[in-house]
């Protein structure tokens, strides 16, 4: 086999775009055999856009039965990444899912769980961790030349999104639908990288807006604080609604600091680890002395088409995925967690109950509202 024969399960806004991209040869080890959706007019642009050779159905487990691939990319509402994912390994196929790896924790583990029991490759679309800042950030933290972490700050606000983006479909933006808003949507990659680089949080204590500036039953502005095992805190603030957004992506150390921002990464180097400065300084307002440098990179960021070709990579050739797709229960519990938090308006320990997660999730989605969804597939480049 030369060739991963793909089928995508979702002809929306991601599906879409992972389409145009494959179709275009930007992942050369991958051709697309199949697609399954649930909207006729999808379904349509489907049979106009792909190769006469590519199979429509109009349910993913139809394709994934259907023995016209070899793996399966999901890119459905968030509800049905596990049930899809777990379906495809029980029935051979390799699967990459779409960020998030599900709405909750409880449900991503019976996931996991398949995923251990089989011999098919898993992988989760963090396509974030492919951009070259982001790698370099992670290569330094976790590398412990930087010493232990400090504080961190992240505020992401320029995930701006209009109130016809959620008017696009019938299953955004709502508790029933979609599970959560910008933490579930926009912030799973925030999520990701947030534990990649700093590692798991122990508590968190976040403030959730529930459709402050659009006409949404989810969480479109929040406010959230970390404390870590080390003593470590940090802060993270993130919506939908500010224009200009801003993001700045700060880790504080003993040795200095890492300033991501502007598509650069800069270091503030000090000359000898703070803790021990502090103890041993004589004057009470003497600082560390301390070096600027703009880090350099590969430069590489393929995003989208970086993860898949590997993903095709590990079937073809055994070579690493970018994110194991067991690793997406890691950004989710801390996602969980937030809106946990909120919900109770006090900390939350993690682990956290999952039982009592899923029991005020199911409170939400049973007053869920239903709505019309206007159809309108939106061209995702740039958007991430």
């Amino acid at each position: 086999m030369n060739q991963v024969r793909l089928g995508i399960i979702g002809i929306g806004n991601m599906g879409t775009g992972h389409c145009k991209n494959i179709l275009q040869g930007k992942v050369p080890e991958i051709a697309i055999t199949a697609i399954a959706d649930r909207s006729e007019a999808r379904r349509a642009w489907a049979k106009e856009n792909l190769p006469e050779t590519a199979a429509v159905y109009e349910e993913g487990k139809d394709l994934i039965t259907a023995g016209v691939c070899d793996a399966v990319l999901i890119a459905v509402p968030h509800y049905q990444h596990p049930e899809l994912t777990i379906y495809a390994l029980e029935h051979g196929l390799h699967v990459m899912c779409e960020k998030p790896a599900g709405v909750y924790t409880k449900q991503v583990r019976e996931m996991n769980e398949a995923a251990r029991k089989s011999d098919r490759v898993f992988g989760m679309m963090f396509n974030q961790r492919t951009n070259c800042i982001y790698r370099k950030m992670h290569e330094l933290v976790t590398g412990g030349e930087l010493g232990a972490i400090k504080r961190v700050n992240w505020i992401v606000t320029d995930w701006y999104r209009t109130q016809s983006y959620y008017d696009s479909g019938s299953w955004r933006a709502t508790w029933d639908g979609e599970g959560g808003g910008v933490l579930l949507n926009q912030c799973p990659h925030n999520m990701d990288l947030l534990q990649w680089i700093c590692g798991m949080p122990k508590k968190v204590h976040a403030f959730c807006h529930n459709g402050k500036w659009h006409d949404i039953e989810v969480e479109d502005d929040v406010t959230a604080y970390l404390e870590y095992p080390n003593g470590a805190t940090g802060v993270f603030v993130t919506t939908t609604a500010d224009a200009p957004g801003t993001n700045r992506f700060e880790v504080t150390l003993e040795m200095g600091k890492l300033v991501c921002e502007n598509e650069k990464l800069t270091l503030y180097k000090l000359a000898e680890n703070e803790r021990t400065f502090c103890k041993t300084a004589k004057g009470g307002f003497d600082k560390p002395e301390c070096t600027v440098t703009e880090i350099e990179t590969d430069g590489l960021n393929e995003q989208h088409m970086g993860v898949l070709k590997a993903f095709a990579g590990r079937i073809l050739h055994g070579t690493p995925l970018v994110a194991e797709g067991v690793e997406g229960i890691n950004g989710l519990t801390l996602s969980n967690a937030m809106h946990l938090s909120s919900w109770l308006g006090k900390g939350i320990e993690i682990p956290f109950e999952e039982d009592l997660f899923l029991e005020e999730l199911e409170k939400r989605r049973s007053s869920s509202r239903k709505k019309e969804g206007s159809g309108v597939v939106f061209d995702t480049e740039g958007s991430y």
